[in-house]
């Protein structure tokens, strides 16, 4: 399997949205996701109609419009998006579990490169299906807190009611996306101040 440009944003871009979710933000432009990876606007505009067309995405139109999770982060896996995006996960179709199709070997039973395929493809998705976007999303952004990094979008006036999800969200979640804001607003202020310190003393 190897991952094209158009399944490469696919998932940068989901990735993108669910930081900025997590961070209180749950929709952003498309003009803000292709300048923050620094991708072209019309090949992600065509990438989001066939995300939203999959139920992983929704939009909305207006001055405050944008795109938007239509799923929780838990229930998106990467090896979901890879095959909407790009196909089967398997090397060769001959040991696809989801778009089989027999090749050209006269004895697929016996055959020696299918039986490494399988393994291949195996391990392939063995991954990529137990990830989902959910796991992605808080290794990134505890690397971010990791390396003292202010992450994407806070850039944005942040009120503390947009940090705070549905009534339905368990109050556990709401409160580690509250922490989560409080963190990294804590980090930036730190990087700030020291800063200022160091500008002072030149």
């Amino acid at each position: 399997m190897k991952l094209s440009k158009r399944g490469e944003y696919a998932l940068r871009s989901l990735i993108d949205l669910g930081i900025a979710a997590e961070l209180g933000w749950p929709m952003l432009q498309i003009t803000e996701l292709a300048t923050k990876e620094k991708l072209p606007i019309k090949f992600l505009e065509q990438i989001f109609t066939q995300l939203k067309a999959a139920g992983y995405v929704k939009s909305r139109r207006g001055k405050f419009g944008g795109y938007s999770l239509a799923r929780p982060t838990s229930r998106i896996k990467f090896g979901a998006v890879i095959r909407l995006i790009e196909g089967p996960l398997a090397p060769i179709r001959c040991v696809s579990q989801t778009s089989y199709a027999r090749c050209s070997c006269p004895d697929e039973a016996h055959c020696g490169l299918r039986m490494l395929m399988f393994d291949v493809r195996n391990a392939i998705s063995t991954v990529l299906d137990r990830f989902t976007l959910a796991d992605i999303v808080g290794i990134t952004l505890r690397k971010y807190r990791r390396d003292k990094v202010t992450p994407p979008f806070l850039h944005r006036s942040i009120s503390l009611r947009s940090i705070l999800s549905t009534k339905s969200e368990p109050p556990s979640r709401r409160r580690a996306r509250v922490e989560a804001f409080k963190q990294f607003s804590e980090s930036r202020g730190s990087q700030l101040h020291n800063n200022r310190v160091k500008g002072a003393a030149t």
